[in-house]
């Protein structure tokens, strides 16, 4: 594995691969990898001739008052993990390498952030597409590869390539979870033994509103009514950002659930805001 700091060195080592008929991938992370990121390496990594990882904490899609400074980081352990998993080339750059001191362009699909996420971290996903952009022209991949954990990021980023005729495929991970259902993110080692203790109730609300739209139920206000009261009583540590269901593809709020629907939450402990969706399926 070769790891790469400098952009356009990246952008020439992928260039020459392209030249020698090799087949790329991409997968983009913010580093301090778990079993989440793994499993999109190891799902990326048959697809393609060479791996590239991306590892870099972008500064653009923090908000003022974000964690981009107490982000973990352990680019150590990263390296030989992405290693580890068949990745070719690790990309660390700092952000002065990705962004010049007057960066001015942004990309943006407004229509697909407005919600969701959105709706508290207005800047979150101008960041989130601009720095992908950035990456998929870089290594100019095949395909690429994002986790469903992340359900607004990928709708965001399918939109981005199929409206700018990116030519790259656009692939979906499943979210890896623990034994007891929290998903997997960088974040949860920042929650308390006892907010670690009530966080898989995120899942099981989940799980309890497809159990009543199983038993009949299809209306959206009903059902995330109920998740309200799952949440109230089994995640008092909790404070629900959102709790929403939505279309699985514009992500236009719903009345009611008809054929697929995607249920969506944030919930903010103390140091740490957790998300995680379910498709709801009639």
């Amino acid at each position: 594995m070769i790891t790469i700091t400098d952009p356009n060195e990246l952008q020439t080592t992928c260039r020459h691969w392209r030249d020698q008929g090799l087949r790329t991938a991409l997968v983009p992370t913010m580093g301090y990898f778990h079993a989440g990121h793994l499993s999109l390496m190891d799902r990326a990594s048959p697809q393609a001739d060479k791996l590239v990882v991306s590892l870099f904490v972008n500064p653009t899609q923090f908000g003022p008052n974000e964690d981009l400074d107490s982000y973990p980081r352990d680019h150590d352990r990263d390296a030989a993990l992405a290693e580890a998993h068949g990745v070719d080339a690790l990309f660390m750059p700092e952000p002065g390498s990705m962004y010049a001191p007057d960066h001015a362009t942004w990309i943006e699909v407004p229509e697909l952030a407005r919600g969701l996420c959105g709706a508290t971290r207005p800047t979150h996903f101008r960041g989130v597409c601009t720095v992908v952009c950035k990456l998929l022209h870089l290594v100019q991949p095949e395909l690429a590869v994002f986790g469903q954990k992340d359900w607004q990021q990928l709708a965001i980023i399918r939109r981005m390539v199929r409206d700018l005729n990116m030519p790259v495929q656009i692939q979906a991970g499943p979210i890896v979870r623990e034994e007891d259902g929290l998903a997997l993110s960088s974040r949860n080692v920042r929650l308390s033994p006892e907010e670690r203790a009530q966080a898989p109730a995120i899942r099981q609300g989940l799980l309890t509103v497809q159990t009543a739209l199983h038993d009949g139920e299809r209306s959206a206000p009903r059902l995330l009514q109920t998740l309200h009261e799952y949440y109230d009583a089994a995640l008092p540590l909790g404070e629900a950002d959102y709790l929403s269901i939505v279309d699985p593809d514009d992500l236009h709020p719903l009345e009611t659930v008809e054929q697929r629907a995607l249920l969506a939450v944030a919930i903010r402990m103390k140091n740490a805001r957790l998300i995680d969706n379910l498709l709801l399926e009639v």
